[in-house]
C-alpha cells in the first residue's frame, strides 16, 4: 500500500480548471462538466476554479439556484472530484443529467468534496494537468483521507 503523500500526484491526480461559475455549481451538485472532446483520465481531479467568471450562466435559473450564497472564488482549488467517466448521449436519448449539454461529452463526476479554504493557485489549463506535489500537499492538509484509487 503506498503513502499518498510520497506518491506521485502525476500518477493518481490530475487538475482541471473550470470558469466560474460552473466550478462553484460541480460544489454545489452539478454532476457532469461538458468538453469539447474526451478524456481517457479516471481518477481524482482537484477543481481549480479559472480566472474567468461567465456572466450569461448566471441569469440561468439552474444556476443562480446553485450558487446562491456561495463565494465565486477564481484563481484557486475550490475542492476535488473523482472522475468516475466520460461519454456522450445518443442524439435520440434523453440527456444523462440536467447539466448536460447536447454533443458535449460529459465528464461523469462522484465523491466532489469542497475544500474549506479555497487555496490561492494562477496556474491550470481547461483540459487535465498534474498538479506539482506542493498543491497536492496543501489539498491533503485539508482533505487527509484523499489518497490514490485502491489504497483507501
Amino acid at each position: 500500500m503506498s503513502d499518498p503523500t510520497t506518491a506521485d500526484p502525476g500518477t493518481w491526480i490530475r487538475g482541471i480548471t473550470i470558469r466560474q461559475p460552473w466550478a462553484t455549481c460541480i460544489l454545489a451538485g452539478k454532476d457532469v462538466e461538458n468538453r469539447p472532446a474526451p478524456w481517457p483520465w479516471r481518477g481524482w481531479l482537484l477543481l481549480h476554479a479559472g480566472q474567468a467568471t461567465e456572466r450569461a450562466p448566471l441569469r440561468d435559473p439552474l444556476v443562480a439556484t446553485a450558487i446562491h450564497g456561495r463565494a465565486l472564488h477564481t484563481r484557486a482549488v475550490i475542492g476535488v472530484a473523482r472522475l468516475a467517466g466520460c461519454h456522450q448521449d445518443a442524439a435520440d436519448a434523453a440527456p444523462c443529467s440536467k447539466w448536460a449539454r447536447p454533443g458535449a461529452h460529459h465528464l461523469a463526476l462522484a465523491d466532489v468534496q469542497e475544500l474549506a479554504l479555497p487555496i490561492p493557485w494562477k496556474h491550470g489549463q481547461l483540459g487535465p494537468w498534474r498538479p506539482p506535489q506542493d498543491l497536492v500537499d496543501q489539498v491533503l492538509l485539508q482533505l487527509p483521507h484523499l489518497a490514490p484509487e485502491g489504497t483507501s
